[in-house]
């Protein structure tokens, strides 16, 4: 056993024990935020009457209530959890993520945000089969998008699992398994109860949570070094031991040729695969017009901006005011440092003022954790409904009645699947599980999503192609990698599958879903319908026609 794992019961009772004086107030405060939250859900829920309501909140909110919502949305647990823990442990290549996470969201406003919203009317299937036939084209889509939100669920549900099981000092794997399950329960209740409008509603209120709670611990560690980064950067070098290599590349890319690559694979993973999430794509469907999507893209990108600078300071803090040792020791991936760096920042383990720091920032990322669930399962549940069992299953003939009875149905489906794989994932680090997310969408939908909208040639056979093409590979490889078998921090750590020797597919996965994406369209003895990829780019570009 090494010397961190030895340290796991004294952290982890050392946080507990920091907060066990308040612990009326740590429950207190999620309480709250339960309550409040399922109170909104249920004022949502009682005004959403028709399918527009159930996906799209009835295209009644305002550019700047999107925004708020689109970066409650995005900055999700492994923005406040596991960027933090993979820059306390990894120093620069952790910081790595902060940057990747952030320049994949102007990927995304730039190439589809925009041209989406316009094209179609609640799911990424409906622009993918504007021109398309409209059966298999949708089956394919409706699949990759719960493929890719089951995978981003993952990262979700090991946060949680994590951040509670560190705050109430559950050791225990089937402690940590039951927090998972409730989780899982209340995301069904505000999907199934409040549709899109308790969704967006649970989302903006996050955000401002979020962003306090963050601007609140940026603060007190910037005060803590008199506001001198060069300090900051500097202690938490020494404090790392790692000195200077904490602070340049390579300390977990770069050791060896395949890491390097690992990293190349990461970044091309981070960049395009916001561009293809689909539970962020969805939310341009809730503003009336196209000049309110632009409106709420401005504001995200300010909001979302701004938090990915703090998430460096929080992680290099962390490093700086905690020993790493104690870190891995409290949960392996690093996902804790953040609450730890909380807690010692308000002064220390027994203080009033750290027990307090630490029940309100943990209190903000589960509510974190609580609205970003709510915003994936909402899109495939909708996805299934509307692309499956819609336009598949029943052919066009559902009442919107029968649809959103289908998309609850579904919201449990996929609540169940997620509380399974989520306890399998406890102790993987949370922006790792989402870069895999990014990677199978990445792969999957963003090729079929740009070839749609800017390709006149692509046909229904390309887009099949690229979708399972894409989705197959990267789903492959991740299982055969590193990350599911062979290393301690490994899903299934004592038995050896691995193959494919990278953490990331989408070095791999990515070109190939554009390639069978081209190679299908040009071999299809299909022929492109011109007149409709004509009708397509003017609505797209445009908006007129938009729903």
């Amino acid at each position: 056993m090494s010397a961190a794992h030895a340290l796991y019961p004294t952290v982890q009772l050392a946080a507990a024990e920091g907060a066990s004086e308040h612990r009326p107030l740590i429950i207190t405060l999620f309480a709250a935020f339960v309550v409040a939250t399922l109170f909104i859900t249920v004022w949502a829920g009682r005004q959403t009457k028709s399918a527009s309501d159930f996906y799209a909140g009835g295209r009644q909110f305002t550019g700047f209530q999107n925004g708020l919502a689109v970066s409650g949305d995005y900055m999700s647990a492994a923005s406040f959890l596991g960027i933090a823990g993979a820059i306390a442990l990894f120093g620069y290549d952790g910081f790595l993520y902060s940057i990747g996470f952030l320049v994949a969201w102007l990927v995304a406003l730039l190439l589809v945000a925009e041209p989406l919203r316009n094209s179609g009317r609640y799911t990424m299937g409906d622009v993918l089969a504007y021109r398309m036939r409209q059966r298999p084209v949708r089956t394919a889509a409706g699949t990759s998008t719960i493929v890719v939100s089951i995978f981003y669920l993952l990262a979700q549900m090991a946060g949680a699992g994590v951040l509670v099981s560190l705050l109430l000092g559950i050791t225990s794997d089937f402690g940590k398994i039951v927090i998972v399950a409730l989780v899982g329960i209340l995301m069904i209740l505000y999907v199934t109860i409040g549709g899109m409008k308790g969704t967006t509603w649970v989302q903006m209120v996050k955000a401002v949570l979020l962003i306090a709670g963050t601007l609140l611990i940026t603060f007190l560690i910037l005060l803590k070094f008199n506001f001198n980064i060069s300090d900051l950067l500097g202690t938490a070098a020494s404090n790392s031991g790692k000195g200077a290599a904490f602070l340049e590349p390579g300390l977990k890319y770069g050791a060896t040729g395949v890491s390097k690559l690992d990293f190349i694979s990461l970044g091309i993973a981070l960049v395009l695969g916001t561009a293809g999430l689909p539970h962020i794509l969805i939310r341009f469907y809730t503003v009336p017009t196209a000049k309110a999507a632009r409106k709420s893209v401005n504001w995200a990108i300010g909001i979302i901006g701004a938090f990915y600078l703090m998430t460096i300071v929080l992680g290099f803090g962390a490093a700086a005011i905690l020993k790493p040792d104690d870190i891995i020791a409290s949960n392996k991936a690093g996902n804790t440092a953040a609450p730890l760096a909380a807690l010692e920042i308000g002064g220390g383990s027994g203080s009033t003022g750290g027990a307090i720091l630490l029940a309100v920032i943990s209190a903000v990322a589960f509510a974190t954790i609580l609205a970003v669930v709510a915003g994936l399962t909402l899109a495939s549940s909708s996805s299934f409904a509307h692309d499956i069992y819609a336009n598949v299953i029943r052919k066009g003939q559902a009442t919107e009645k029968e649809e959103v009875r289908a998309a609850r149905w579904a919201t449990v489906a996929i609540g169940i699947v997620s509380i399974a794989l989520g306890a399998l994932a406890r102790d993987l680090n949370v922006a790792g599980l989402v870069a895999l997310a990014f990677a199978v969408a990445a792969s999957a939908n963003l090729p079929t999503i740009l070839y749609s909208l800017f390709w006149k040639r692509f046909t229904t056979q390309g887009a099949l192609w690229s979708i399972y093409g894409g989705l197959a590979s990267s789903v492959l490889l991740v299982l055969f990698s590193p990350v599911v078998s062979s290393k301690p921090s490994s899903m299934f750590p004592d038995i050896d599958f691995a193959w494919f020797p990278l953490e990331n597919p989408g070095l791999i996965s990515i070109p190939l879903g554009f390639l069978l994406g081209w190679v299908g369209s040009l071999i299809s003895k299909e022929k492109a319908d011109s007149d409709k990829y004509a009708e397509l780019e003017v609505k797209s570009l445009t908006g007129v026609g938009a729903h």
